[in-house]
């Protein structure tokens, strides 16, 4: 074989390889990507079913219930147009509490959220940007 087809061979597998591993970057990316959804916008739709998200809002006053393990919790989440309810299985933040500004992360099922992860504000005056932006418009009024 002469050298220009080998260096040509050369390249060809180079090419080939790196598109390869571009495409497996992309596609780990595109599984690993989760949007952020407000509860208005779960109503309306735009929401995926049984495809992992994020919900941000305010902890509803008197809405928390926990069980009798102190393990499972659920609560509603609203943005002061709609709420959902959050259903989550584990440790729930020391900072988490009524009122409370929270990110959720889980899945929507039978009108319910199914959370795999809750997370709550880490100081009095800091909300989760997309949370703040769901908020917008509403009566809620920023510390």
């Amino acid at each position: 074989m002469k050298p220009r087809y080998k260096r040509l061979a050369l390249i060809s597998v180079g090419v080939v390889g790196l598109t390869v591993s571009g495409l497996f970057v992309l596609n780990a990316f595109q599984s690993n990507l989760v949007f952020f959804f407000s509860p208005t916008e779960i109503y309306s739709g735009k929401a995926p079913v049984d495809k992992e998200f994020r919900i941000g809002g305010l902890v509803e006053k008197g809405s928390v219930k926990k069980s009798a393990d102190g393990l499972t919790v659920d609560f509603i989440v609203t943005d002061n147009n709609k709420s959902v309810t959050v259903h989550y299985r584990g440790v729930l933040p020391d900072l988490f509490r009524e009122g409370q500004g929270i990110v959720a992360q889980g899945k929507l099922r039978d009108h319910r959220f199914l959370a795999r992860e809750v997370l709550a504000k880490h100081d009095e005056n800091y909300m989760p940007p997309e949370a703040a932006k769901a908020l917008e418009g509403s009566a809620y009024k920023k510390p």
